[in-house]
């Protein structure tokens, strides 16, 4: 897994630190830790899971202290268990204690998320669909909640509105159809950008098919209505299911031979991993 570039991170775990820090720095560290006192703390699982993050984590500590030296024990997409070792970080104690929520939120957040990606991935294992994200990301956290998704073994959905045309529901019901709205998307986008329909039922889909497009995304389907937009697509466009998937319910969709199963609340509503920061002795 590539890591996402510093470049990208340091401002967003700046501002954070930033935030946590208000007006007067951290009134209790700083009353309570003598300025020369060392020590070394370790991030351990508290769950099992899978790790992502941790490149927001040592940034925190390094930002808040450079001198914070910052040991992975489980990169980014390790398994973890209960009590397993995922970093260590030593130096200046008053630093490890000031970054130490802001490290912990990012970590245990993109490690649920990752977490919640591989439990529905391993679901579906061995019927070709792939699991990927949508644009529900919390504001401001795409890329890192995109990249805890490609951590975990899942796949990224468009970015933004401006790599992918996605016409959606009311986009067809606005501009009076679906066949009118892909002929003026693919009138006004590059030969490069790709164009996805959304259809709730398989008239709309022949529809789709017969104008043509690059994916078709099949909302709410049940899976015998999903098994048979997947015969009529046939192979010529990419197919997607969405809507309300659980670890339950996405081994039925992906059976039926769809191409992507797309899930929001991945990034929009999941729970963090739990991890913790404790004194190593």
């Amino acid at each position: 897994m590539s890591p996402l570039p510093d470049l990208m991170l340091e401002p967003q775990v700046r501002a954070a630190l930033l935030e946590d820090l208000g007006r007067a720095g951290d009134l209790t560290t700083d009353a309570i830790v003598p300025a020369d006192l060392t020590t070394r703390c370790v991030l351990q699982a508290r769950e099992p899971g899978v790790v992502a993050g941790l490149d927001l984590a040592r940034l925190a500590f390094s930002l808040v202290d450079p001198r914070l030296q910052f040991a992975v024990h489980c990169p980014d997409g390790s398994a973890i268990s209960p009590g397993d070792r995922i970093a260590t970080v030593s130096g200046p104690a008053r630093g490890v204690l000031i970054a130490e929520r802001v490290a912990l939120n990012y970590l245990s957040h993109l490690s649920g998320i990752a977490s919640a990606t591989n439990r529905i991935v391993r679901a579906v294992a061995g019927t070709g669909a792939r699991i990927c994200d949508t644009r529900k990301t919390t504001p401001g956290l795409r890329a890192i909640q995109k990249y805890a998704v490609r951590v975990g073994g899942g796949s990224n959905h468009r970015f933004g509105l401006d790599d992918a045309v996605l016409i959606k529901d009311n986009h067809v019901a606005i501009a009076g159809g679906v066949r009118i709205a892909i002929e003026r998307a693919r009138r006004a986008v590059g030969h490069l950008v790709k164009i996805e329909v959304e259809v709730d039922t398989l008239a709309q889909l022949e529809e789709a098919l017969a104008v043509g497009v690059d994916a078709v995304l099949l909302d709410n389907m049940a899976p015998p209505t999903l098994r048979e937009a997947v015969r009529m697509v046939a192979g010529r466009a990419v197919t997607e299911a969405s809507g309300r998937v659980t670890p339950e319910t996405a081994p039925a969709l992906a059976e039926t031979g769809v191409d992507l199963i797309s899930i929001g609340w991945l990034t929009h509503s999941v729970a963090v991993l739990d991890i913790g920061l404790d004194h190593d002795g």
